[in-house]
């Protein structure tokens, strides 16, 4: 019987095969860690070669949905913890070791890490500086800080709630209604294209009112509804502002 791993690394996947083959390449093999990639798109040969590439990977295929994707990874993961590890995202060296020591400490259920972007640019240190005062004064870290939970609590909380947008911040939620979150200070850096492409401030904004919105009652379905109409506008404008 194969020795049960002491982490399941989940990563949900769809369309980005570049980001994974990236995120892929600093998951060194290692017995005390299982990868669990979960492709909620339509099988590609991108994708083949990756899985011959990576043999030590374990995949799986779901119909798309990030918080079902999550919740099929962690339905076949073995894992005393459960790692939710977005592709764009790459995890600091020593997160292991870290995670490893929570393990006597039943009193910790779950935690992430401390959100750094991969950019120089002076709102991406504004940024970060947001989201660690959330994470301090809020208790609410999100899905790009590589949330983690102790598989025996995700599995009594029903794992992710299947929601267009902020399944990440409905299961902190109730997660921290548990027991208590350890914010690692090890830094995970994400990658800055979101912002870079829709604006530093606007997308700021933007994630800032689809999070009050929430928190005020807004159902997940309507938010996802406004948010792609705003992509839209957004994208279709591009061609006239280009000539400007």
């Amino acid at each position: 019987m194969l020795e049960r791993p002491a982490v399941s690394v989940v990563i949900p996947v769809l369309h980005d095969t570049a980001q994974l083959a990236r995120a892929l390449d600093t998951l060194v093999p290692d017995p005390r860690v299982e990868v669990i990639v979960v492709n909620g798109g339509e099988h590609d040969p991108s994708s083949s070669a990756l899985e011959q590439l990576h043999p030590h990977v374990r995949w799986f295929g779901s119909s798309p949905g990030r918080g079902r994707q999550m919740n099929v990874g962690a339905s076949h993961a073995r894992g005393e913890w459960l790692l939710f590890l977005h592709a764009d995202t790459r995890l600091p060296n020593g997160w292991l070791e870290e995670l490893t020591t929570l393990a006597p400490a039943p009193a910790i259920v779950g935690g992430s890490f401390r959100f750094r972007l991969d950019s120089s640019h002076r709102w991406a240190r504004v940024i970060e500086r947001g989201v660690a005062a959330r994470v301090r004064w809020v208790n609410l870290p999100y899905g790009d800080q590589a949330l983690f939970v102790r598989r025996e609590v995700f599995e009594a909380l029903g794992g992710y709630r299947e929601m267009p947008l902020m399944e990440d911040v409905e299961f902190v939620r109730r997660l921290a209604r548990t027991g208590r979150l350890h914010h690692s200070r090890l830094p995970i850096v994400t990658s800055a294209r979101r912002w870079e492409t829709d604006g530093w401030i606007r997308r700021s904004l933007l994630n800032i009112m689809l999070l009050l919105l929430f928190l005020a009652g807004a159902s997940p379905q309507w938010l996802a509804r406004r948010y792609s109409k705003r992509v839209r506008r957004r994208r279709d404008q591009k061609p006239a502002n280009a000539g400007r």
